[in-house]
């Protein structure tokens, strides 16, 4: 149970920015994890009264105030069009509807979870968060530069995406039911000069841009993309994979092993790349979506016989033989 000793529902940023600089207090996003703390909160800061919850769009950005929540998110037309469908993709299946109405995407952000889908969408694109300093100082922190500190007393009021002429995809893999956590996340973007941007998360570390990736050109013009004459071809694909596969360094958890989620960076950069170039997905008869999963363009309950190779290899990690 989450107690609380004081209740604020601030007027101005700088009243709760001031507010934010004690130690025991919570400035609240959706409540979603936040309920799930154990140790009081002096002051508990509320943001809702302050119009951080809408999606605005201009010719050169689209931004997103801390306050949105996961479900304006999956069904603002907005993020569809510019996104061709990856941001739905990232968070429809995050825990369920009910969740996701809670659930903001300045919550998610800030709190730089392992397991973030959010973070890893938006790591794709080139983001920005905006950071209330205080006395109306307000500062832009490119997001992988805010992803890898350390959190802080300021106040993050908006993320923000700056415009560009691009592909994007999302797939994550969940290995035991559609809603739950995933074993492996992965974003990627095509630009139009023809470079490449990929993301994995959940390995279970946070998710972090793939060095590798930046060397990665397309093999045709941006304007050429179709299944007939896809950006990339399917050899580039699989070699861009293997060494995706090679450098991304994973870990083991409940949800699966590192050797489990390492042949998952193969896979999944594979699919990313496939999108993003515009190629014909071949035949996968291993790939087992859950109900829904196809809606939204995600890996999800991946079923038995992705339970059964994990545990395996769970198993010969520690010297068992299975």
């Amino acid at each position: 149970m989450f107690r609380i000793s004081e209740y604020k529902k601030v007027q101005s940023l700088q009243e709760a920015w001031e507010l934010n600089q004690k130690k025991s207090t919570r400035t609240a996003g959706g409540m979603t994890w936040l309920r799930l703390r154990r140790n009081p909160a002096g002051t508990f800061v509320d943001l809702s009264g302050l119009g951080l919850d809408r999606i605005e769009e201009t010719e050169e950005e689209i931004r997103i105030g801390c306050m949105v929540t996961l479900r304006a998110l999956e069904t603002s037309e907005i993020m569809e069009r510019y996104t061709e469908g990856a941001a739905k993709a990232a968070v429809c299946h995050i825990i369920g509807v009910q969740f996701r109405n809670l659930a903001t995407v300045g919550g998610s952000i800030f709190g730089r979870f392992g397991f973030s889908d959010v973070l890893t969408l938006f790591l794709s694109l080139d983001t920005y968060v905006e950071m209330y300093r205080g006395n109306e100082k307000t500062e832009l922190v490119p997001l992988p530069e805010f992803a890898a500190a350390k959190p802080d007393r300021d106040i993050l009021t908006r993320v923000i995406i700056r415009k560009e002429k691009l592909h994007a995809a999302y797939e994550s893999v969940r290995t035991n039911a559609s809603t739950d956590f995933p074993a492996l996340t992965a974003a990627g973007t095509l630009l139009e000069d023809g470079s490449i941007r990929l993301v994995i998360g959940a390995k279970p570390q946070r998710a972090e841009r793939v060095p590798a990736a930046e060397s990665w050109k397309a093999e045709r013009a941006f304007a050429e993309r179709s299944e007939e004459t896809p950006l990339l071809s399917e050899e580039t694909i699989r070699a861009y994979a293997e060494e995706a596969k090679k450098t991304v360094k994973t870990g083991s958890n409940m949800r699966g092993s590192s050797r489990y989620r390492s042949a998952l960076v193969g896979v999944e950069t594979a699919r990313i790349l496939r999108t993003l170039a515009g190629a014909k997905k071949p035949a996968d008869p291993e790939k087992n979506a859950g109900k829904g999963a196809s809606e939204c363009g995600e890996t999800a309950g991946a079923g038995e016989k992705d339970r059964t190779k994990n545990s395996t290899l769970q198993k010969e990690e520690k010297g068992v033989k299975a």
